[in-house]
């Protein structure tokens, strides 16, 4: 098959045991991004992206955000789906104990009740810190401007996350992707979008390539769809099983610069 044009997951999938982007992988994706577009696709928001797209060379490629929730080229938003209030009131009605910590997220804006553990180590890991705001204060505001969440975070103890997962896919299994990143989190995303959806649009609008040419590397459950789906599906060697099922190749895992083995060996 062709490879003309690389789309990447983030987390688990292209950055070292430090959370960084190896020289390595710096180095060959500079090496193809002239001739093959290179696009980041995360459940990320699109200021915990941009670093990686500067350290890559790839400023002027699309960003891919929030499991294809947001789309955006040249920091123009060109597709936006977000949950609304009403899903985020029952929410936070549910988790009136706030055993649960609840980041909410729209476009750059991240909301947290607190500076509590789970905020301070999101913050650790993206390079970006939340507005400290009530989820109450939130909402109303996201009500007047008639906007809502491209992603809602969960993050807690195991056994308050499993009751919280319950109760969202009893309530909203018809509305509402619910990806068990971790057994401590839940990224929560609109029914109607994934990271397919996202890729299909901007091949179909943007690049006129065709899926079959196409190659995604990634390693969770949210990727499985665009792994199953492109021409050539990668997983990287820490995947998810699942993940790995449906993969074409497995690669290195992300740590050992799994990606940047791939690019270098298959694309020319």
């Amino acid at each position: 098959m062709q490879h003309r044009i690389v789309f990447s997951d983030i987390d688990g999938t292209l950055l070292n045991s430090e959370r960084e982007l190896s020289e390595f992988t710096i180095s060959e994706i500079n090496r193809i991004k002239d001739t093959i577009p290179v696009v980041l696709i995360s459940s990320r928001m699109p200021s915990a992206m941009r670093h990686l797209q500067e350290e890559l060379q790839i400023k002027d490629q699309p960003l891919i955000c929030y499991n294809g929730g947001l789309v955006l080229i040249n920091q123009k938003i060109v597709h936006s789906t977000f949950i609304p209030t009403k899903i985020i009131e029952e929410l936070r009605d549910f988790n009136k104990d706030k055993k649960v910590h609840l980041s909410l997220y729209h476009n750059d804006d991240w909301f947290v009740p607190e500076m509590d553990f789970w905020a301070n180590r999101e913050a650790q890991n993206t390079k970006v810190n939340p507005v400290v705001k009530p989820i109450e204060d939130v909402i109303k505001e996201w009500k007047t401007t008639h906007i809502g969440a491209h992603k809602i975070m969960c993050m807690g103890e195991e056994s308050a996350i499993d009751k919280m997962y319950n109760f969202l896919d009893y309530n909203f299994k018809q509305k509402l992707h619910l990806y068990r990143s971790k057994p401590t989190y839940i990224e929560v995303a609109h029914k109607s979008i994934s990271k397919l959806t996202a890729i299909e649009m901007l091949l179909n609008t943007h690049f006129n390539i065709p899926l079959k040419d196409a190659v995604a590397f990634g390693d969770n459950f949210n990727d499985i769809e665009m792994i199953d789906a492109v021409g050539m599906g990668v997983a990287v060697a820490n995947a998810k099983p699942e993940t790995l099922n449906v993969a074409n190749v497995v690669t290195r895992s992300g740590k050992e610069d799994g990606v940047a083995i791939y690019i270098k060996n298959n694309i020319k």
